[in-house]
């Protein structure tokens, strides 16, 4: 499977420049990662995939002032379908696995810096993400504390 192809990138107009890979595995159902950006100077598009398993992968547009600002898009991603989402820089990350052991691999544009990290809490009433239907979700204690949307200061801005 060609996971990547820097020609078919920039003919969809996503100027995205891989500089990394990264590898995530879930061990339990229900786990959820995120919602997850990079403010600047270190800001991140990712192109994510299913290694293992399956997850329902979703993006939220932060980018202030623009038509879709809060709104959210969600698809489940399979190790078997070969589907891959791209997240664009100004939107933030999240994804809730749907199966065991799942593992995802995701390509990044930008090296992974700590002060410029930053989170929304995935079940924000305010975004109404359709989330999976599970028992409960598992999340980090990062995660556990991350702020509403509405509680933050909107770090990027649409057409910037």
């Amino acid at each position: 499977m060609e996971v990547f192809n820097k020609k078919n990138s920039d003919a969809a107009g996503l100027n995205f420049q891989p500089i990394q890979e990264n590898q995530s595995l879930s061990r339990i159902v229900g786990t959820v990662r995120g919602l997850h950006f990079q403010t600047a100077p270190h800001i991140q598009a990712k192109l994510v995939r299913v290694l293992r398993g399956s997850i329902y992968d979703v993006a939220v547009d932060i980018r202030l002032d623009s038509p879709t600002y809060g709104q959210w898009v969600g698809a489940e991603l399979t190790s078997t379908g070969g589907e891959q989402l791209f997240i664009p820089g100004g939107f933030a990350h999240g994804f809730c696995t749907l199966e065991p052991d799942t593992e995802i691999a995701y390509l990044v544009d930008g090296h992974y810096s700590p002060e410029c990290d930053g989170g929304i809490l995935w079940n924000d009433p305010a975004l109404g993400i359709d989330w999976p239907d599970f028992a409960g979700a598992v999340l980090s204690g990062k995660d556990e504390k991350a702020p509403k949307l509405a509680d933050i200061s909107p770090p990027f801005t649409y057409g910037a």
